[in-house]
């Protein structure tokens, strides 16, 4: 929000009132407080008829200061984000003649005594940002709110990132951004997804801890700052410290919870039933069987909205005319070796038979004058699931338990973001609180019950997001074009999430509205198959791969083997974003943040810490790509490539820039029929551009460390071992041994002990 009219004046009616000195202050319980009127102190009445913030500083773990701007001490209403704590390293100095200093690990903040109020914010002794002279308000605006506004400085060279996922450019600097969930598909501002958490490329991040809406300005109304502000008398927020941005991310989800490891067999290809088409058991049966027959691997098959009646979503009873057994249904889906999804949401319509039941019991959130909350948006006289009801949860969980005993694997939590701001809610939650908040306890809920009755297979579809939401993957991107500018954007949006601390993400491939074009089906499907989840979904069009012709089912079926062999790479990854909150798929300023080139690349990603993906956006098959520094190697053509430049070429549909970079080591496991196998066995070891030491570690279906195959390059050859693995070959690319297996990519050697040395 928007509050001065060009740099020196305020908008008409608005009235902004900033912290002049840090009058008095407070130590207690490992917290500063520093007391900080409107106005200087120069005779003891100016300190009457005059407000003043109440500035807190506090910490939840090294490296991490909470800031708390408190006007007038109001009752603080749930919801509220659940922030995890750990013991820090906390110094406090009141007694520095010129400063007051409140340090954490290695981040500090330091606020003159005697000068302008302002607060420097340093890391290791270098500045990372300050509030400035003026920065903080309290602001009285021309609608009759109050509001609280910070603003951080920017350097020059700053640029920043996140806060949600956002399809405008990648860069934020110069956007307004409004954390407010909405459903506006993927082609504007809105976003179903909104975190009110940014980083920088100068080291640190920040968190506002708000529920409800928060503005952001980053670099727009002041264009060396990036302005936040809420309505109300009180701002929190929270800077984090790196030192780099894979650190941020880290220390942030220590915060807010780390991703949960999603299952191995939701890794392998979903195909939908699209959703407005016309689809029965036969219809189901019959894509499955096509599938298999054409030998194009997938793991998961999805009943989109239509398996329950029209009217009477959601219901969460079958349409027992197309679906007459969906038990019987669900055991042919299972016997073929696949998984079931299932679309649900938390709207209820009036026409369902169970509506009554939940109007009755007070299950649904309510009006202002106590009767249930409805409109005709989606579902017609539809009711919305009160998740602060313990009992309206329970109840929902045992409907979701009837389909998982039925034989459902994983939900796809569709919607949750419309939700009303002038609703009631059982357990008296602010409903502007509760608008972004809601996402978070639905998909809470649905992901509980699968946990519970899953164990470690537990995984969701979802669209809507608030923060500690990446605790419950995966999240797909919402409603896109079948266009390449919406494939395009589709990326910028999930880099833009990904960089929000959420660590796997998928999209609707070929695009949901619309119909497809074959070409675009193939790129997209080059995409979605190189993405952490892969889904064939529509709405209009069946997406199976024999509708976009016999190339497109053979670009699906190389591509989705290709996916699965990968998949001890592919899960070993996976385990570490579970561990650390680093995201599978990432933007390459994460992974060579030292080279100014790739910060404002946003068609390009890293799958991992050594595969780059450029995928291509135009029906000519030409992408432009950049390298960073070394030699770098087409996975699936072995072209080799010198790094630092950009290059221009053209590629079929069953090639695109898949790049390793140099010293690495791509696993591949022999399976090519599902996502979920044994990753110790039968491995294939790809080594590129071997220069100096490196090993890969190898995990089981758990994501837990189960081997590891290490190379070293000696005087006249390498020296090969492994460990936990059993029937390794490796592959040296471009490298040529003898006694070697020939090999169109270099030189391939059987492994029949734990180690070996090669020479050339």
């Amino acid at each position: 929000m928007k509050f001065t009219n060009g740099y020196w004046l305020a908008k008409e009616g608005v009235q902004l009132e900033h912290p002049r000195i840090a009058y008095d202050h407070k130590v207690e319980k490992e917290q500063l407080t520093l007391y900080l009127p409107y106005q200087e102190i120069q005779r003891r009445g100016d300190t009457l008829n005059l407000g003043l913030t109440t500035l807190t500083f506090s910490t939840p773990q090294n490296d991490v200061i909470k800031v708390s701007l408190v006007h007038h001490d109001k009752t603080m209403h749930a919801p509220s984000f659940a922030v995890d704590t750990q013991p820090a390293d906390v110094k406090i100095d009141t007694d520095n003649e010129d400063m007051y200093i409140f340090k954490s690990g290695s981040l500090e903040a330091k606020v003159p005594k005697q000068a302008a109020f302002k607060i420097d914010f340093f890391g290791e002794d270098r500045l990372l940002t300050s509030s400035m002279p003026k920065a903080q308000a309290k602001i009285s605006g021309n609608d009759g709110k109050q509001y609280m506004r910070e603003q951080l400085s920017l350097d020059p060279y700053e640029l920043v990132y996140g806060l949600g996922e956002r399809f405008t450019p990648f860069i934020k600097n110069g956007q307004t951004v409004d954390i407010w969930n909405q459903d506006g598909g993927t082609g504007s501002e809105q976003a179903y997804k909104n975190i009110p958490f940014y980083l920088t490329n100068k080291g640190y991040g920040i968190f506002v801890d708000h529920p409800e809406a928060v503005s952001f300005e980053v670099a727009s109304e002041n264009v060396s700052r990036t302005q936040f502000s809420v309505e109300g008398h009180r701002l929190d927020y929270y800077i984090i410290y790196g030192p780099d941005m894979k650190a941020i991310l880290e220390k942030y989800t220590d915060l807010t919870g780390k991703p949960a490891l999603p299952p191995a067999w939701s890794f392998g290809l979903w195909l939908s039933t699209s959703f407005t088409t016309d689809y029965s058991e036969e219809t189901v049966m019959h894509f499955i069987d096509e599938m298999q027959a054409r030998d194009i691997p997938f793991d998961v098959f999805h009943f989109d909205c239509f398996w329950m009646k029209e009217f009477e979503w959601c219901g969460f009873e079958w349409n027992n005319e197309l679906f007459p057994d969906p038990k019987g249904l669900l055991k042919k889906v299972h016997d073929k070796g696949l998984k079931v999804s299932l679309w649900i949401n938390p709207y209820i319509g009036q026409k369902a038979s169970v509506y009554q039941e939940c109007k009755e019991k007070g299950y649904f959130i309510k009006n202002q004058a106590g009767e249930v909350w409805q409109w005709d948006l989606w579902q017609a006289g539809q009711g919305i699931i009160d998740f602060t009801n313990p009992e309206a949860r329970q109840w929902y969980k045992d409907r979701l338990k009837e389909l998982i005993e039925l034989g459902v694997d994983s939900f796809k939590t569709d919607f949750g973001e419309r939700i009303p701001e002038d609703a009631v809610y059982y357990d008296g939650s602010d409903p502007k609180k509760m608008h972004n908040y809601y996402a978070y306890l639905y998909n809470e809920t649905v992901f509980e019950l699968l946990a519970e009755m899953r164990e470690n297979q537990a995984v969701l579809f979802a669209r809507s997001a608030s923060v500690g939401s990446q605790k419950f993957p995966v999240h797909w991107g919402g409603d896109n074009l079948s266009e390449y500018s919406s494939m395009a954007e589709s990326l910028r949006g999930g880099l833009s999430f990904v960089l929000s601390g959420f660590g796997f993400w998928s999209h609707d491939i070929g695009g949901f509205e619309e119909q497809a074009t074959p070409d675009l089906y193939k790129r997209w499907t080059q995409f979605g198959l190189l993405s952490t989840h892969s889904r064939y979904h529509g709405n209009v069009e069946y997406r199976v791969p024999w509708n976009f012709g016999e190339e497109a089912a053979k670009v699906s079926q190389a591509f989705s083997k290709l996916k699965n062999r990968l998949m001890p790479y592919i899960y070993r990854q996976a385990a570490a974003t579970a561990k650390t909150g680093i995201p599978l798929m990432r933007p390459l300023m994460l992974e060579f943040p030292e080279d100014p080139t790739v910060y404002a690349i946003d068609k390009q990603y890293m799958l991992g810490d050594r595969l780059l993906v450029a995928p291509i956006f135009n029906e000519q098959g030409k992408v432009p790509f950049y390298l960073p520094a070394g030699t770098w190697t087409n996975y699936l053509d072995n072209k080799r490539y010198e790094g630092q430049k950009w290059w221009e070429e053209s590629y079929d549909y069953f090639h695109l820039p898949l790049m390793v970079r140099p010293n690495s080591l791509i696993i591949e496991g022999s399976v090519e029929q599902t996502a979920a196998y044994d990753y110790t066995k039968n491995l294939t070891v790809h080594a590129f551009e071997i220069t100096e030491a490196v090993s890969a570690e190898v995990c089981d279906q758990q994501g837990v460390p189960a081997g590891k195959i290490s190379i070293e390059p000696e005087e006249r050859g390498y020296r090969v071992c492994m460990e936990g693995v059993e029937k390794v070959q490796v592959l040296f690319r471009n490298r040529s041994f003898a006694n070697a297996q020939r090999h169109p990519f270099g030189s391939l050697i059987t492994m029949d002990g734990q180690e070996m040395t090669v020479f050339e």
